[in-house]
């Protein structure tokens, strides 16, 4: 029988499975993985390194084939990335020999949106992001949260149903992953968007989700979910947010 598709949900997977086979070895990775996220959730997946979050980031970004399941885009089947599930990388993934504008615009201009319209667009999330000024500046000029925040901006740009996350922040110092999980929650308060994110830190988890889905070890599936009831702008030394942090570093705890 046919579950029913909810006009609530911006994104849909179902029954997703992943083994990756080689030569050497099977590898199953991801088991009988379902989710529902309405929109304009922000969806945190949380779970230890190493347990499947990426993959199945990949795949709800159609970057990745699940090898069962399937995936609801607006309650339409999709086995393709499009422009409709945007995309932030772990790296720093910004294109050197272009400018700020240059990354931002990319997309549009690959889907032969015109310069004037395409700058445009990209003027505003450049500005949204607080990169104004920085339009003609080369990635080498720009530091590593400011190359994250083109990369944000680039993926807002192409105004995707569905924004992707994958540990954005990872590869940035402390002091500054900070700074960025704040401009993150301006920047989605400003311009609702659904996002996923995916992260293995447990105070960035609380700070940032409505939602925490909690995984199991590799093979991955969802373990728990907790809805964070939280309002922002978050402190991480609110007694409330230190109980929920508590609460679900014990929960994992006992999944490893």
């Amino acid at each position: 029988m046919e579950r029913t598709r909810s006009i609530d949900n911006v994104l849909q997977a179902r029954d997703i499975s992943k083994t990756f086979v080689t030569d050497r070895e099977t590898t199953h990775v991801v088991e009988k993985f379902d989710i529902e996220v309405k929109k304009n959730e922000f969806v945190v997946l949380f779970g230890p390194g190493q347990c499947g979050k990426t993959t199945i980031l990949k795949i709800l970004a159609g970057l990745e084939k699940p090898s069962t399941g399937e995936i609801l885009l607006n309650n339409q089947k999709v086995t393709e990335p499009g422009p409709a599930r945007g995309y932030v990388f772990q790296s720093l993934a910004i294109f050197p020999w272009l400018t700020v504008m240059g990354n931002v615009e990319y997309g549009l201009k690959v889907r032969g949106v015109s310069k004037a319209e395409r700058r445009e667009r990209a003027q505003h999330y450049i500005n949204l992001v607080g990169l104004e000024g920085f339009e003609n500046h080369y990635p080498v000029k720009i530091s590593g949260g400011m190359k994250q925040r083109v990369g944000i901006a680039r993926a807002y740009c192409n105004e995707p149903d569905v924004l992707l996350m994958d540990e954005p922040f990872g590869a940035l110092d402390a002091q500054t992953r900070y700074l960025m999980q704040d401009e993150i929650t301006r920047i989605w308060e400003k311009e609702k968007r659904t996002v996923i994110f995916v992260t293995n830190n447990i105070e960035e988890a609380v700070y940032l989700a409505d939602r925490i889905v909690l995984l199991k070890n590799c093979p991955t599936s969802i373990d728990n979910e907790y809805i964070i009831d939280l309002p922002r702008p978050r402190s991480n030394v609110d007694p409330k947010f230190l109980t929920i942090r508590q609460e679900i570093t014990e929960v994992m705890d006992k999944t490893l």
